[in-house]
């Protein structure tokens, strides 16, 4: 429980790392939103990975990073499929989300956290792995 409220609390911080990349590139920097959507993502997923590699899973990170980076930023893809085909669904459908792409990152990232976390705790940072040194 205590790992995936870790999970949970990198998950806000990629959220805010999400949403603030968004926001720059959608309002001052004039991006069609559904194409900001992969810096945005993608800076997350590299800070999300950073922050579960060396706090919610650090007894059970790799040694080889780039290995565990690519592994990582694969298995999100499948949260991340989640994740944008609720935002592209809101934002095509709500006002609200049109005017705010922020909310629509909030439930695409609520929806994919879950699948995330499986594939983390499973594949990327298996239970009985030794942690590096140092």
């Amino acid at each position: 429980m205590t790992r995936l409220l870790r999970f949970g609390v990198v998950g806000v911080l990629g959220f805010l790392v999400d949403a603030g990349v968004l926001m720059l590139l959608v309002g001052p920097g004039g991006v069609d939103p559904y194409l900001a959507r992969v810096p945005s993502f993608l800076a997350a997923a590299t800070a999300t990975w950073l922050c579960n590699r060396y706090w919610t899973f650090a007894d059970r990170r790799g040694r080889d990073r780039l290995a565990e980076l690519r592994r990582w930023l694969l298995a999100m893809a499948g949260g991340g499929l989640v994740n944008y085909a609720v935002y592209a669904a809101l934002l095509a459908s709500l006002a609200t989300v049109q005017a705010w792409p922020v909310l629509g990152v909030a439930a695409g990232s609520l929806a994919g956290m879950l699948v995330n976390f499986a594939s983390s705790s499973r594949w990327i940072f298996p239970a009985g792995r030794p942690a590096p040194r140092g």
